[in-house]
């Protein structure tokens, strides 16, 4: 007779066993020659020893050699008599273990009946102990086991509880019992009834011994009797609390923005499809606004990007208090923040919302003692019946968000610091604009830029000393056009530079040919225009430089014209690159000269060699008799600073007069000489010179 603590080791081992029955075994795929194709961990670690699962081989690959042999016989006496495989093999020594593995397949049939493919598992089958010997295995292996293992009676008595159970509850009974109960308060019903047949597995809260609230991913397995009564509940748990907080975190982080802790474009767009979706029925309206903060990037340059980020933080916070609760503000790029509004379907009301935020971000700020002035262009684009008929919730949310982009870019182009409402038109300008940009990539490549030579004159002796390069594109379409109709796209896309480059080449090409020819002295120049974006680059003089030399010229025979937005860049790179260019020799002219409020100021930035005077000074010159001041206090405040003055767009012979009168240097306008092809200008060229020459 067994004392009765034997006996409960033998109950205890038999539950264990029917639990341990119900945990992964190996399980594998085959084809119809039971070639393994797919297998889980199980099947890994056990036949493969966790080595690389190479498709195409026989479970039994890494047997002995008879074991091998003596398997695939009795694979094909099993196939030809159409019995259930069962065999047993004696694996190679892993490490100073012996390992017998039993595998088994059933056949998987189409619906033909025909076997195409056969599914199979993989077991231990070394064991031989005695029960009392493979219990207490069985023990040690739960109890090395980090996770909780708890089997409990019908009635919630616990029956068994591994050393990770323990270190998880502690030795309290009554946690235990709790914890029996959360698993019955949240463990759905037909699981623990037993009606589903299935093992459950999903995640539960529990409140451990130090009081905190955890999360624990639970298995639960409901057993049977062979009268169909409840046996037992084997339940597996895991405190995954830390790694569900590391998930929630990794999840915010790749839905929010690190610097100001709102949305970015991934949830924004998955909130708007939530908005679009649900308008669809209640029809409350769903409009977004697009707000782009004016000059940030001059912020960044000047200031520095930790004032940038501070300043970024600070009118990310007044967007959210100027929105109402149940607006949703997310930051999607580096000045870019978006507003989702539900509740509006008025396009008035829609602009006095729009209209106050951008109030509420507008003025001057004081940021670590420094003053900086923002201000916002803010696009609003709403959604209507159509589209959301028409598109797909997250294909509408795209378009809503594009449409509002296109409303803040048309505000940016109609001076900044507004609110614009989006039109179909706009829809319109912006597909234009974005075929344009499509041919612009191409354009280059297709040899469809040309550059036009306009002649600049000496004022006090008439003949033609330089010329300023001027592009033009001609589009296989559109016909030519002049680069205000795609500069800016090309400033935007990156594309201005290699469009530089290619201008600097071929206007060297040419100098060298008119050199070659004696056509002009050593002493012309050409005139290039260098925008902020190509100055940006710091390869910019390296490139231009060998250029030059490539054609034997020398740099100073180039003027580079830069505009006075381009000396308001304070970006470090465009100055560097400027000054850069000087010591290379390429001397440098303030284009436009006149036009903005700190000209006299942008004098001091950078030394020049010429002064180029706006069209809207010379345009007057000479109109109401007698010199005109302004021109003439220019003319002598840039002799001073020992520029030369190119006047610009002279167009009658009135202003040729009263220009040499001032003491203007140089002249250019279709008075002067109107733009002329490359082959065209040369033949001039010639032709005037052999006047000259003549003469």
């Amino acid at each position: 007779m067994e004392s009765p603590k034997v006996m409960l080791v033998r109950e205890t081992m038999k539950t264990i066993e029917r639990s341990v029955a119900s945990l992964p075994i190996g399980i594998f795929e085959a084809d119809p020659d039971c070639r393994v194709t797919a297998a889980n961990d199980a099947y890994r670690q056990l036949v493969l020893d966790n080595g690389p699962l190479v498709t195409g081989s026989a479970p039994w690959v890494n047997a002995a050699p008879n074991e091998r042999t003596a398997a695939e016989v009795a694979w094909r006496r099993a196939i030809d008599s159409g019995q259930d495989f069962v065999h047993t093999f004696r694996l190679l020594a892993v490490g100073d273990r012996e390992v017998w593995v039993q595998i088994s397949t059933q056949p998987v049939k189409n619906a033909n009946g025909e076997i195409i493919g056969y599914v199979g598992s993989a077991q231990n089958s070394s064991a031989v102990a005695t029960q009392h010997t493979l219990a207490d295995q069985l023990v040690n292996l739960l109890d090395a086991s980090s996770d909780a293992v708890l089997v409990f009676t019908p009635q919630g008595r616990l029956m068994f509880s591994n050393n990770g159970a323990r270190a998880l509850f502690g030795e309290d009974e009554d946690l235990a019992d709790r914890f029996i109960q959360t698993v019955r308060d949240q463990v759905p019903r037909e699981v623990l009834s037993g009606l589903s047949g299935q093992p459950w597995e999903g995640e539960v809260g529990f409140r451990g011994i130090d009081g905190i609230v955890r999360t624990l991913s639970a298995a639960v397995q409901v057993h049977r009797n062979d009268d169909g009564t409840i046996s037992h509940l084997a339940v597996i748990a895991r405190d995954i609390t830390e790694t569900r907080q590391l998930q929630d975190e990794l999840t915010r982080q790749a839905t929010h923005d690190a610097l100001t802790g709102l949305p970015n474009r991934v949830l924004f767009l998955r909130k708007l499809a939530e908005a679009l979706d649900h308008d669809r029925t209640n029809r409350r309206g769903v409009a977004v606004m697009f707000v782009d903060f004016d000059n940030l990037k001059h912020v960044n340059d000047s200031i520095g990007h930790a004032i940038g980020d501070h300043l970024l933080t600070n009118v990310a916070k007044r967007l959210v208090n100027a929105t109402r609760p149940s607006d949703l503000v997310a930051r999607i790029g580096g000045d870019e923040f978006v507003i989702l509004c539900e509740g509006i379907n008025d396009e008035h009301v829609a602009m006095e919302v729009a209209e106050r935020i951008r109030q509420s971000v507008t003025g001057q700020l004081v940021l670590q003692g420094m003053d900086v002035y923002t201000s916002a262009s803010i696009g609003i684009a709403m959604a209507s019946a159509e589209l959301l008929e028409s598109q797909t919730p997250p294909d509408a949310a795209a378009t809503l968000l594009s449409n509002a982009d296109t409303a803040m870019y048309r505000a940016k182009q109609r001076g900044r610091g507004r609110c614009e409402m989006f039109t179909e038109q706009m829809r319109t300008v912006a597909r234009e604009r974005l075929m344009l940009a499509s041919s612009l990539e191409r354009a280059l490549a297709n040899n469809e830029f040309a550059l036009m030579m306009m002649p600049i004159v000496s004022t006090h002796t008439g003949r033609i000393s330089g010329a300023e390069a001027l592009l033009r594109w001609n589009h296989s379409e559109r016909g030519q056009l002049t680069p205000t109709a795609f500069l800016e796209l090309a400033d935007e896309s990156g594309l201005i530079g290699p469009i530089g480059d290619w201008v600097v080449d071929q206007t060297s090409a040419l100098l060298r040919r008119l050199l070659d020819a004696e056509t002009v002295e050593r002493s012309f120049t050409v005139s290039v225009n260098i925008s902020s974006r190509q100055l940006a680059d710091t390869s910019l003089p390296e490139r231009m430089l060998a250029t030059v030399k490539r054609h034997g010229l020398d740099a100073s025979q180039f003027v580079l014209d830069i505009t006075e937005t381009t000396l308001m860049d304070e970006n470090p790179s465009v100055m560097r690159s400027l000054q850069s260019l000087q010591r290379a020799g390429f001397r440098i002219a303030f284009d436009d000269f006149g036009t903005g409020y700190s000209s006299l100021t942008n004098l001091r930035t950078i030394t020049a060699d010429h002064l180029k005077l706006d069209a809207s000074l010379v345009r007057d010159i000479g109109q109401h008799g007698g010199d005109d001041p302004v021109v003439r206090s220019i003319i002598l405040l840039a002799h001073s600073l020992h520029m030369a003055v190119v006047a610009e767009w002279v167009t009658t012979e009135e202003q040729v007069q009263r220009l040499r009168l001032l003491g203007c240097d140089y002249m250019q306008g279709h008075r002067i000489g109107v733009p002329t092809a490359v082959a065209d200008f040369e033949s001039a060229l010639r032709a005037r010179e052999f006047d000259r020459r003549r003469a």
